[in-house]
């Protein structure tokens, strides 16, 4: 009898430990099964390392490339191929960041009840990109270096994301190591970082809305330089004494240079951290690049840091999701590239009454600087930037800002690689695309 309930004890165990281990097994099963699934050496999945059925579509269904028994078969409209490869991909996987690489879990067709194994098998996936769009962004860039991007401040959802230097997949040049394709495998709006110039005004103005009592009121002089020892910072024009508001709209070098010293390195570099310029944004899981701003205790690197000069660099895609913060009252929104986006919060970047004096001088910006006529029948808040480099090159042309028309708010960043001043080189690309993205 002993020896009876010794046995039933150890098969009681066991069966718990087979219960238990079953256990385990589905739950690594539902939450792993679709990575499992998209593994390389999956020969279900995968032919000659390409998946054997899938479809990448823009947010309006075009397709954008296919996926079918080893064979990549792009758009057949080569514009659209070109202006979509950091989207999509190319046949290699050497654009880490494109949708053949990083939503390959999802182009399986993998489902938990039937794994792969479906008579009608087959993995899509729409992107929030609008491809019209990107032709018009890569047509406006018009075989310049840089970035265009435009995504909706209420979902999220990234409508346009262009990289220039780019290529066509399905005629690929024979070489990429030339300057005319210099970084071309780098998705430039997620991937780089950039010396900022005149955007980065918006952080030293934030920080002192934040840090200096009456700082809307508070007034310094720009007499064309700025001496600091034996040094100056140096401004584009004469512009007497001026306050926050006439600051900006002019983007007088001396009057930030000025504030960001009374303001201090280290508040300057807490400010461009609370505003996400310094970490990565994450896309749908992928990293963008970091910003950067190093306090420092020099006297001529804090001024010059205050006009976005010096060491300051802020990647495309952080100054992106800082415009919808600023758009949506200090609260981002959490960007995506996939079609249906939930609008789901992506942080507090800026105070809400902070958010709403920043987008009123953009506001003012337009007006008083650019011109209302850049962004017809849209109410519009942006911001330049020339961002000098060296090197006897021409400086990178910034624009940034959003726009509000029939009740959406898009959000654009524009980034022109040594394309001269940031309000014609760069600003003349967001007119095109956003008079494009509002149905112009």
């Amino acid at each position: 009898m002993t020896k009876i309930k010794r046995r039933s004890a150890v098969l009681l165990i066991l069966i718990l430990l087979l219960a238990m281990g079953m256990g385990i097994f589905l739950v690594r099963y539902f939450r792993n099964g679709r990575q499992w699934a998209a593994f390389s050496a999956n020969r279900t999945a995968y032919t000659d390392g390409v998946l054997k059925h899938a479809q990448i579509t823009d947010r309006n269904g075009e397709v954008l490339l296919t996926m079918e028994d080893g064979a990549y078969r792009y758009s057949s409209d080569a514009l659209t191929r070109i202006s979509t490869l950091h989207a999509t991909g190319d046949r290699y996987g050497n654009i880490g960041t494109g949708a053949n690489v990083v939503f390959r879990e999802y182009l399986t067709g993998y489902d938990v009840v039937n794994g792969l194994y479906r008579s009608d098998r087959s993995g899509s996936v729409a992107l929030s990109i609008d491809a019209e769009l990107n032709r018009r962004a890569w047509q406006a860039l018009n075989g310049r270096k840089g970035t265009v991007a435009v995504c909706d401040c209420d979902t999220g959802e990234i409508l346009c994301m262009v990289s220039a230097p780019s290529f066509d997949p399905e005629s690929p040049p024979d070489s990429v190591d030339v300057p005319e394709y210099e970084g071309v495998y780098i998705n430039r709006f997620l991937s780089s970082a950039y010396t900022p110039g005149s955007i980065f005004k918006l952080v030293t103005a934030a920080a002192a809305l934040e840090q200096l009592p009456g700082a809307g009121d508070r007034t310094y002089p720009c007499d064309g330089s700025w001496e600091i020892g034996n040094d100056a910072v140096t401004c584009m024009g004469v512009h007497g004494e001026l306050s926050l508001r006439q600051a900006l709209a002019v983007s007088c070098n001396c009057y930030f240079a000025q504030l960001a010293v009374d303001l201090g390195g280290e508040t300057m570099e807490k400010q461009a951290a609370a505003m996400g310029l310094t970490e990565p944004v994450f896309i749908d899981g992928i990293p963008s690049a970091r910003g950067r701003y190093v306090a420092s205790a020099e006297t001529l690197d804090t001024a010059w840091s205050g006009v976005g000069q010096g060491q300051d660099s802020v990647c495309p895609a952080s100054m992106l999701r800082l415009m919808t913060a600023i758009a949506n009252g200090g609260r981002a929104v959490e960007l995506t590239l996939l079609r249906g986006g939930s609008g789901a919060e992506g942080g507090r970047l800026l105070p809400e009454k902070t958010a709403e004096i920043l987008a009123e001088l953009m506001h003012n910006d337009v007006v008083a600087s650019y011109g209302e006529d850049l962004f017809p029948g849209v109410t519009a808040y942006a911001k330049s930037g020339t961002a000098e480099v060296g090197g006897g090159v021409a400086p990178h042309a910034w624009f940034v800002g959003f726009g509000r028309k029939d009740g959406r708010t898009l959000a654009f960043a524009v980034l022109v690689e040594n394309g001269g001043y940031g309000s014609s080189a760069a600003g003349s690309v967001a007119s095109d695309v956003m008079k494009a993205a509002f149905g112009g």
